[in-house]
């Protein structure tokens, strides 16, 4: 049993309380996001900034460049997604779920392997790029972009990519040590099933929640 703790929490024997609490913070937020984003209700973006805002000052502070990109990255998509979800496309309604035009999707494309190019070279630059999980990093963070402006847009193929790159995350995270956040993707990975489940029934209704 002891070595089954260990092996998940015993590099936090080394971390400040604080930080801890903070991590558990931004989890517990973090879900919240998730969650109200199945729900398709606006505080998906309050509750995902205040999760972000906190996981930006631990990443930098454990020199997580990629992590800590994305979460930035987040963070500011997360102001443009709550403007677009409270835009009001006629005098009633506003903006609604919908499916990708093929001119965003050519916009995914072009964000992906702009992702791609930019975090290799900032690897590169910090000299960070000295190991495989730099690779997986520069993966996930090219699918986590595409994935959060979808999301911003109100497109329902977001839950895709949210899919994709969470299952990548869980092992990942775990093996870099932060035991709360593979857990946190791991509860993402299963809300984003459902997520994805619960717009595709409101876009097959053309349902619009405010």
């Amino acid at each position: 049993m002891n070595q089954i703790f260990d092996f998940f929490f015993g590099q936090y024997s080394d971390y400040q309380t604080m930080d801890i609490v903070l991590e558990i913070v931004a989890v517990v937020f973090g879900f919240l996001s998730v969650w109200f984003s199945k729900q398709n209700n606006i505080l998906v973006f309050p509750t995902g900034m205040i999760s972000t805002a906190i996981f930006v000052y631990l990443l930098f502070k454990w020199e997580l460049l990629g992590d800590m990109m994305i979460n930035g990255y987040y963070f500011a998509m997360s102001v443009y997604g709550w403007y677009i979800w409270t835009r009001k496309v006629d005098a009633t309604h506003v903006t609604p779920i919908s499916t990708t035009t093929q001119k965003e999707k050519q916009i995914s494309i072009g964000i992906f392997i702009a992702t791609l190019f930019f975090v290799f070279v900032v690897y590169k630059s910090f000299d960070k790029w000295t190991s495989w999980v730099a690779y997986v990093d520069t993966l996930t963070t090219a699918i986590f972009f595409v994935g959060m402006w979808l999301m911003a847009r109100r497109k329902i193929e977001n839950w895709i990519f949210w899919i994709i790159g969470d299952v990548i995350s869980v092992p990942l995270y775990l093996y870099k040590g932060f035991t709360f956040t593979s857990f946190q993707y791991l509860g993402f990975t299963i809300i984003a099933i459902y997520g994805y489940l619960a717009w595709k029934k409101h876009l097959n209704n053309n349902l619009q929640i405010v």
